[in-house]
């Protein structure tokens, strides 16, 4: 893990590496009901990895799910990423509303991989 925790409403574990063990120990510790479907996701995208003999799918994946646990350390951008969905999800594409949410979606999902690339 690459850097320390923060215990002031801010980050609940410390940023972990882009490798699979640290990112599934990571998920475990700020949505463990995700592993499932992390494990399941990791066993196609190696499988595609090694059907094209390319490592892209591979850092596609090791992105994705630094991202995912980069949202996940926050528990508000988490939340405010679930009500952001909930609500694209459910209201009509006409209401303002609905692009406010598709925009706050955007932005938090920007924020948090310009975070774990730029490392």
């Amino acid at each position: 893990m690459t850097t320390q925790p923060v215990h002031d409403g801010g980050a609940l574990i410390p940023r972990p590496e882009k490798t699979f063990p640290a990112l599934r120990a990571a998920l475990a510790q700020v949505a463990p009901s995700r592993l499932a479907e992390m494990t399941t996701e990791r066993d196609t995208v190696f499988t595609m990895a090694t059907q094209s003999n390319s490592f892209g799918p591979i850092a596609m994946f090791q992105l994705k799910w630094a991202t995912v646990i980069e949202i996940e350390r926050f528990p508000d951008v988490a939340r405010r990423l679930r009500a952001a969905e909930h609500a694209a999800q459910t209201l009509d594409r006409e209401d303002p509303a609905w692009r406010t949410a598709m925009d706050d979606i955007r932005q938090i999902m920007d924020g948090a991989r310009a975070q774990v690339a730029g490392e």
